[in-house]
């Protein structure tokens, strides 16, 4: 079975964060008001500066307009250096109530000169596919 795709994409300071999310239905169960997402991460430097991923902050809205905010230490268990022209992927996953919502946040990134800054994770769509038109 072919499932939807949804898409986001966003540069911060040469740090590109993109994102593709994904119904996952065999660990949804709908009738019981239970529908979960997996979302597909590449962060790569496009950037002259390495840096390191430190933290993580998201804003999750189910599709009842209630909204949720994660933080915390790096991502999947680690917190990535990124040379520029490398690039780090990983994949996680978001239950929610209802059939779609959507998630957007930030990275919060550090220069070796450490300096800090907030990589940008443009608002990205999760969603049945029978759900969102």
């Amino acid at each position: 079975m072919l499932l939807r795709m949804f898409e986001s994409d966003a540069v911060t300071r040469g740090i590109r964060v993109q994102v593709r999310s994904f119904f996952v239905p065999e660990q949804s169960q709908p009738d019981d008001g239970k529908w979960l997402f997996g979302y597909q991460i590449t962060i790569s430097n496009e950037g002259a500066e390495t840096a390191q991923l430190v933290s993580r902050h998201w804003i999750i809205t189910d599709g009842d307009g209630k909204r949720e905010e994660v933080q915390g230490p790096g991502v999947v268990g680690e917190q990535p250096w990124l040379a520029p022209g490398e690039s780090f992927e990983y994949t996680s996953a978001c239950p929610l109530e209802t059939p779609v919502g959507s998630m957007r946040g930030s990275y919060q990134m550090v220069t070796r000169g450490g300096e800090s800054f907030d990589a940008d994770i443009a608002t990205f769509t999760l969603g049945e596919a029978t759900s969102v038109h």
